[in-house]
C-alpha cells in the first residue's frame, strides 16, 4: 500500500465531475472553503459541459479525469457530485502514473466506483467524504467538512458514535473498504469488484426499495463478500421506500439478517453516507473497529 502525501497549505486540490453535471454556482461554496484551508483550487477541463444529465459525454469526463490523474502538480482530486456515470468511464482511465505518484481521490456515492477500482488495482487509499455539491449553504455540515480537512491534512481519525440495538460487540482490524451498496452490487464480477476477505466493510445507501436492499445483500452474500469479513460498518440507509404490500423489515434489519450467521463485530448507524453529517474515512487504509455495549469507535 502506498499512501498519498497528506496536504499542506499551498497544495492544489482539483474538482472534477465524473458523473452528473454541475454549475459554478454549486461549486462556489466548496471553492471558498478549500481556499480558506490554504489550498489552490483547480477546475477540471470541461467541468461545466453538459450531455443530458452528465457533465459532458463519456470522452470529455474521462479525458478531464485522466489529465488530473497524470498532473503531478495536483495533490488531491475531489468529485463535484455523484449521481450516475463514473462506471461509464472507469475502463477508459489509465492509473499507471497515478500509482507511481499517488494523490487523494475524494467523494462518495457514485464515486464508490473509483474507490473500489483503485483499491483493487493500485492499492492506494482514497477518501470517502463530503463533496462540493453537499457543501452548499442549505446542506453543509461543519463537522463533516472539518473531518475532511483533518483526513486530508494527516490528522488521526477517531470517531465515537452511539451504540445500536442490532450491533454485534467485538473488535476488528483490517483495511476499511466499501461505500455505496447499490454501486458495490453493480460492480460484482467486473474488474472493479472488491476482495472483501479480511477487511472491514462499510456500506451506505439512499432512496432504495427495501426489497432492493434485500436483493443486493443476497447478491453480496452469494458472491462471498460477507462471509470472511473482519468487521462490518453500516452508515446511513437514507430515505428507504416500501411497496403497498410491506416488506416487513427495515433496511438495518435486512442487513442484520443476512450477516446473522457470522461472528464479526457490526456497528450500525455510523454517520456517513447520504445524510447531512458525512464523516470522512480513508478507504483502503488500516482501521480499528471497536463495538462495545454502549458505543462504537472507528480509528485510523
Amino acid at each position: 500500500m502506498k499512501t498519498p502525501p497528506y496536504l499542506k497549505a499551498g497544495d492544489t486540490i482539483a474538482i472534477t465531475a465524473t458523473a452528473r453535471k454541475v454549475s459554478l454556482e454549486e461549486l462556489q461554496p466548496a471553492i471558498t472553503l478549500f481556499e480558506r484551508w490554504g489550498l489552490n483550487v483547480q477546475l477540471a477541463h470541461g467541468i461545466f459541459e453538459t450531455d443530458s444529465q452528465f457533465a459532458g459525454n463519456d470522452h470529455i469526463r474521462a479525458q478531464a479525469m485522466q489529465l488530473l490523474l497524470d498532473d503531478q502538480n495536483v495533490n488531491a482530486i475531489i468529485c463535484a457530485r455523484g449521481g450516475y456515470g463514473t462506471v461509464r468511464i472507469i475502463d477508459q482511465l489509465d492509473f499507471k502514473k497515478f500509482t507511481h505518484y499517488p494523490k487523494w481521490i475524494i467523494g462518495f456515492s457514485d464515486v464508490t466506483v473509483l474507490h473500489s477500482h483503485i483499491f483493487m488495482h493500485s492499492a492506494i487509499p482514497t477518501i470517502h467524504a463530503a463533496m462540493p455539491i453537499t457543501m452548499q449553504a442549505h446542506n453543509a455540515d461543519a463537522e463533516s467538512n472539518e473531518s475532511l480537512y483533518n483526513v486530508l491534512f494527516g490528522q488521526k481519525v477517531q470517531y465515537t458514535f452511539t451504540s445500536h440495538p442490532l450491533n454485534r460487540i467485538g473488535t476488528a482490524k483490517g483495511k476499511l473498504i466499501g461505500g455505496n451498496l447499490s454501486v458495490l452490487s453493480s460492480l460484482l464480477g467486473s474488474t472493479s469488484d472488491i476482495d472483501t476477505d479480511g477487511c472491514i466493510l462499510f456500506l451506505e445507501d439512499l432512496d432504495e426499495y427495501l426489497y432492493h436492499i434485500d436483493r443486493m445483500m443476497v447478491n453480496m452474500k452469494r458472491n462471498g463478500k460477507l462471509n470472511k469479513l473482519a468487521g462490518l460498518i453500516i452508515g446511513g440507509m437514507s430515505d428507504m421506500r416500501d411497496n403497498t404490500i410491506l416488506f416487513g423489515k427495515t433496511a438495518l434489519e435486512i442487513i442484520a439478517e443476512h450477516v446473522a450467521e457470522y461472528n464479526y463485530p457490526i456497528a450500525f448507524d455510523f454517520p456517513a453516507g447520504h445524510e447531512q453529517k458525512n464523516l470522512a474515512i480513508k478507504l483502503g487504509d488500516e482501521c480499528l473497529l471497536t463495538v462495545a455495549s454502549y458505543k462504537s469507535i472507528i480509528e485510523q
